[in-house]
């Protein structure tokens, strides 16, 4: 089993994510389960969605504790809760931002992962080029893609252009694009399941 733990703000689609990313993951024949786990219900509060993917039925039901991998949609909350808490040894980290490991402040804590399980993808960036809105989701899920090969592109766009039609999931979809071929010098050489 794969899982993933999402950590951002409200109103950045932080579920949004969570839920497209099964959505892909079930597109693909697999099993998949999504959930958020949130405080205070307002814009910009901490929010983290977890998702899992496996090739049999998924029974756990509890929050993700030990991730394979983490989506960090906003940098702000780097240095305000340790969302590296039980990522495991070979992890994968995938940062929404501009800005370096080294930059950032967590170039300790990312030394300690392969080099290919790193990845920084200026995804709010790519959403504002995109979609023309500040929402770094389906970026993230692109750079994901093509880092971790946990689903594959085409069931990413097609989960985005699901949830959200017409120009807006095409907008998200290139967004994605964009994200995954940025991410492609950064990804692994062999598919984990492809």
């Amino acid at each position: 089993m794969f899982q993933i733990r999402i950590h951002g703000r409200g109103g950045q689609g932080v579920v949004s994510a969570a839920e497209m990313l099964s959505v892909a993951a079930f597109l693909e024949g697999r099993h998949a389960q999504a959930f958020p786990s949130f405080g205070s219900e307002r814009m910009g509060a901490p929010v983290m969605a977890f998702c899992r993917i496996d090739d049999r039925e998924i029974r756990l039901r509890e929050p993700v504790v030990r991730p394979d991998a983490l989506l960090i949609q906003d940098p702000t909350l780097l240095h305000q809760v340790d969302l590296f808490s039980g990522l495991a040894a070979d992890g994968f980290i995938v940062v929404n931002s501009t800005r370096s490991f080294a930059q950032l402040g967590i170039e300790d804590v990312t030394r300690r992962f392969p080099a290919d399980h790193l990845c920084i993808v200026a995804a709010t960036e790519l959403a504002l080029k995109h979609v023309g809105r500040p929402l770094p989701n389906a970026a993230l899920l692109g750079a994901f893609a093509a880092l971790t090969r946990q689903v594959r592109l085409e069931a990413v766009t097609r989960a985005i252009r699901d949830k959200f039609p017409g120009k807006v999931g095409e907008a998200n979809a290139a967004a994605a694009q964009a994200a995954f071929d940025a991410a492609g010098a950064q990804a692994p050489k062999e598919a984990a399941h492809a």
